[in-house]
C-alpha cells in the first residue's frame, strides 16, 4: 500500500503571538499602578510611544487591546475618570503580555472541505486545524487554509497576526441534556466565540477561555456534517485543565462564529471521539476509545448526549498492541466508510492504518489493512514526541485521499493515497 508523501512542511513559528492580560496579586497591582500614576505627562507619552512603535505591527488594533486590559484593573484605581487616555493605555500596557501560541510545537491536523467546495471539483479549497502548543504546554486551536489542484497542495501565506475573538458564556443547552445550569463543572465550559469578518481565517485562534480547558484544547477532529441538505461543521476536542478532561463539541457554519458545547452521558469517558459526517438510520454515530485501548461504537438521537458504547475493534497486529484509536471522522465511499486509525506498538511508535466499515451498519467491519499505511521515516521520527505520525482527519479529492499528518508533534505535512488501492488492500 503506497502513501505518497509531499515535500510540504508546516513548522511552528514563535512569532505568532496573542496579547493577554497580565495578572498580579492586589498588592503588586496597586504598587505598579501608583508608580505609573506618578510619571509626568512627558514620561507617560514617551514610554507609551515606544510600546506602540514596538508592538503595533504585531497586533491588530493594539490600542483597543491595551484599553481592554486596562479595564480589568480599573476598579483598583480610586478616581479613574481623571486619567488621560494616554495613562489608561500605558496602564493597559503594563498589565499586558504576549504569549507565543506555537513556540513549543504545532501538530495533529484535521481537515475539511471549505464552504462551496465539492470533493469532485478539479480544484478544491480546504480548511485545516492544527494543535498549537506554547509555554507551559498550553494548547490552542488555529487554522490554515489552502487549495488542491491535480494533487498539488498549496497553503495560503499567513499574515503574522493572531486574534482570539470575542467570548460570551452560553449554558442554555445544559437544560436540554438534563444537567444543572448551576453545575460548576460546566458553568464556564459552554460559550460562544465570534471573530470580526475582517479577521482572516488563518489569523483566528481558539485559545482556552474556560477553566475546564485552561491547560489546553487538544486534538480537534473536524467534520463537514450534512443533514437534510444543510451543512454544518462540527469538531470534537479534549478540554484539559491539568488534572481532568472533558469532551467538547465545536459548532460553526462559517468559521467566524463558533459555539463550544460540552458532551454528556455515560459513554463520554475518554479522548478521541469522532463524529460521522451524516446520520445513519436517523441517528448520530460516533467512534471513540472508552478504555484507552480499543475502539467503541456509539449512536444517539441527541448530539450532545451519549449513553451507550459497544466495543467493536480491538488491537490485532503487533504495531497496534498498545492501543488503537480513530484518526478523525470516516470518509464515505461507494464501498463503505474508510476509517483511518492510529496504532501504537513497541517503543511507543505510532503508525497510521485504516479499516472499512459497512455503509448502513458501520459497526460491521468489512476490511482492515494488514500493514501500516504510514509510519515515521528517519527524518520524521525526531521531534517534540519522537516516533509519531498522527492525524485528526482527512478529505477525499476525486479518486485520492488527502491526509495531513503530524511528524513527531513538531511539524505537519501531507500524504496522498489512491482510494481504490486503499479499498482493495483492505478487502484482501
Amino acid at each position: 500500500m503506497i502513501c505518497n508523501k509531499t515535500d510540504i512542511k508546516i513548522k511552528p513559528n514563535s512569532k505568532r503571538v496573542i496579547l493577554q492580560s497580565l495578572s498580579m496579586n492586589e498588592g503588586r497591582t496597586k504598587n505598579v499602578i501608583n508608580k505609573i500614576l506618578q510619571l509626568s505627562k512627558i514620561e507617560v507619552n514617551d514610554i507609551l510611544k515606544k510600546v506602540q512603535n514596538d508592538f503595533s505591527k504585531r497586533h491588530i488594533n493594539l490600542d483597543e487591546k491595551l484599553l481592554q486590559n486596562y479595564t480589568e484593573i480599573s476598579d483598583t484605581i480610586g478616581d479613574s475618570n481623571s486619567l488621560s487616555i494616554e495613562q489608561k493605555l500605558l496602564l493597559g500596557a503594563y498589565f499586558s503580555k504576549e504569549y507565543s501560541i506555537e513556540a513549543a510545537a504545532l501538530f495533529n491536523p484535521s481537515i475539511v472541505l471549505a464552504p462551496g467546495s465539492n470533493e469532485d471539483d478539479d480544484t478544491i479549497d480546504f480548511i485545516m486545524s492544527l494543535r498549537a502548543t506554547g509555554e507551559g504546554h498550553i494548547t490552542s486551536i488555529e487554522f490554515v487554509n489552502g487549495s488542491i489542484q491535480n494533487s498539488d497542495i498549496s497553503i495560503e501565506k499567513q499574515t503574522g497576526f493572531c486574534e482570539t475573538g470575542k467570548f460570551k458564556k452560553d449554558n442554555t443547552h445544559l437544560i436540554e441534556v438534563g444537567q444543572s445550569i448551576d453545575d460548576k463543572n460546566y458553568l464556564d465550559a459552554n460559550y460562544d466565540l465570534t471573530f470580526d469578518e475582517n479577521i482572516k481565517l488563518n489569523e483566528r485562534v481558539l485559545f482556552p477561555y474556560s477553566s475546564a480547558e485552561s491547560m489546553g484544547m487538544e486534538d480537534l477532529r473536524l467534520v463537514k456534517f450534512i443533514d437534510d441538505d444543510k451543512i454544518k461543521y462540527y469538531g470534537t476536542y479534549t478540554a484539559y485543565n491539568g488534572k481532568s478532561f472533558m469532551v467538547q463539541l465545536l459548532e460553526t457554519d462559517d468559521f467566524e462564529k463558533f459555539k463550544i458545547r460540552t458532551l454528556h452521558g455515560k459513554a463520554v469517558v475518554d479522548k478521541g471521539m469522532a463524529l460521522f459526517p451524516r446520520k445513519i438510520n436517523g441517528e448520530y454515530i460516533m467512534i471513540g476509545r472508552q478504555d484507552g485501548e480499543n475502539l467503541f461504537f456509539m449512536k444517539s438521537d441527541n448530539l450532545y448526549k451519549w449513553e451507550n458504547a459497544e466495543k467493536f475493534i480491538q488491537p490485532t497486529f503487533p504495531w497496534e498492541y498498545i492501543q488503537i484509536g480513530n484518526c478523525g471522522s470516516p470518509i464515505e465511499t461507494s464501498e463503505g466508510w474508510i476509517l483511518l486509525l492510529h496504532g501504537v506498538g513497541p517503543m511507543r511508535t505510532y503508525v497510521l492504518s485504516a479499516c472499512l466499515l459497512d455503509l448502513n451498519n458501520p459497526k460491521k467491519v468489512l476490511g482492515y489493512l494488514k500493514e501500516p499505511l504510514l509510519f515515521a521515516d528517519e527524518e520524521e521520527r525526531e521531534g517534540y514526541v519522537p516516533n509519531v505520525v498522527y492525524t485528526c482527519g482527512a478529505i477525499r479529492h476525486k479518486e485520492n485521499l488527502i491526509i495531513p499528518y503530524a511528524q513527531s508533534d513538531s511539524s505537519t505535512s501531507f500524504c496522498i493515497t489512491s482510494i481504490n488501492e486503499l479499498l482493495n488492500s483492505m478487502k484482501q
